[in-house]
């Protein structure tokens, strides 16, 4: 007893400094796609969130976070067949160092920046897709750290390892037994920002060429970014990719994005975004042909707990148009969302992930959110 007393003693003002805390979200959805075979999708995920901060002195803190993302679902043709499947995976697992201008994060986490929202060159370490209101992706396993400057500059320098799936415009997927590293600078424009990025990794190509000696196939990326707020923000992102070994086409990339947004004065504020994407591949050097995608989304609030929001894809090669159209409205502890949509089968251009099932054809889908 008097022991534990003494521990509890000398554990206290440690104690009085940190905070625990526990979150999470709880989603339902379902699903309806006639023009696929199994035209009914049903399913459910749960989140959950754990949160210890603990503050080492005025300036200094230590953080954790660890959540799982834990799913089910089921495919269904009614009276016929039906496939079911369930997940249990980390969603985010990482542990941080922080000071006053300066931040060490060491685990499962996600990694973001660049300036462009529906059509992302910049989109390396995640799979976050537009069209879905949760923002939805998985992490990357590694280290990262980021050192601000009081002019608003700041420093990212990163180091991967055991990644190996595809995310944004990856031609192919990641050797996961090979290290990553990369880094960026960002720097204040004008009214505005740019920013100069450099990652390297390993590709793995064997798949793609089912040839196991394209598995280890070094390949260094290239990115500027800028993005100008006057009275219509504007933006470009360009990424250049450039591997070692010549695997055909899909040797070079080069991704070119121009865009704009602007909230006209109608109602309560109808805010507009427009991208254009420029794709290119090569066997050797820059493309001197590119595929072009141009995309728009439209977003406007109706009152204080309800919301309209679209998004169109266009496909300028293939002719070919997708669109989603999501109406959101805040109950007094759940968010509903009703959302309907048109995918082109193989329509190219648009961030996909594993953890949002996107079907080809006409749909509709409805969701319901309660966040603790």
């Amino acid at each position: 007893m008097k022991c534990t007393i003494i521990i509890l003693l000398i554990l206290f003002p440690f104690l009085l400094k940190s905070q625990i805390s526990w979150d999470g979200q709880i989603s339902a959805f379902g699903n309806y796609s006639p023009d696929n075979e199994y035209s009914i999708f049903l399913g459910g995920r749960y989140i959950p969130e754990i949160n210890y901060s603990h503050a080492l002195d005025s300036g200094r803190s230590f953080d954790f976070l660890a959540s799982a993302n834990i799913s089910g679902s089921i495919l269904t043709n009614p009276f016929d067949d039906n496939i079911t499947d369930g997940n249990l995976t980390p969603y985010r697992l990482w542990a941080r160092y922080a000071g006053q201008n300066y931040q060490v994060r060491v685990g499962l986490q996600k990694l973001d920046f660049g300036v462009a929202t529906l059509l992302r060159p910049l989109q390396w370490f995640n799979q976050i897709d537009p069209r879905d209101p949760l923002a939805l992706t998985n992490g990357v396993y590694g280290i990262m750290g980021n050192y601000y400057f009081p002019n608003n500059a700041n420093i990212w320098l990163w180091g991967l390892y055991g990644n190996n799936k595809r995310r944004g415009f990856d031609a192919v997927a990641t050797n996961e037994k090979a290290p990553e590293f990369g880094g960026r600078v960002q720097l204040p424009l004008l009214t505005g920002e740019i920013g100069f990025t450099y990652h390297h990794r390993k590709a793995d190509a064997s798949d793609f060429l089912n040839d196991n000696s394209f598995n280890n196939i070094a390949e260094n990326r290239w990115a500027v970014d800028v993005k100008l707020d006057w009275v219509v923000g504007l933006w470009l992102e360009s990424t250049y990719i450039r591997k070692a070994q010549n695997i055909g086409a899909l040797t070079n990339q080069n991704l070119i994005n121009l865009g704009a947004d602007y909230t006209l004065g109608l109602g309560n504020g109808l805010t507009v975004i427009t991208e254009h994407l420029l794709i290119g591949n090569s066997d050797s050097g820059f493309s001197d042909n590119y595929a072009n995608i141009t995309a728009t989304s439209l977003s406007y609030p109706l009152g204080f707990f309800d919301s309209l929001s679209g998004l169109a894809y266009y496909s300028w090669e293939t002719e070919s148009t997708t669109f989603f159209l999501n109406y959101q409205h805040q109950f007094k502890k759940i968010i509903g969302y009703l959302m309907t949509y048109y995918n082109p089968s193989g329509f190219q251009g648009i961030q996909q992930n594993e953890l949002v099932n996107n079907f080809s054809g006409p749909g509709i889908r409805i969701m319901l959110v309660y966040n603790h």
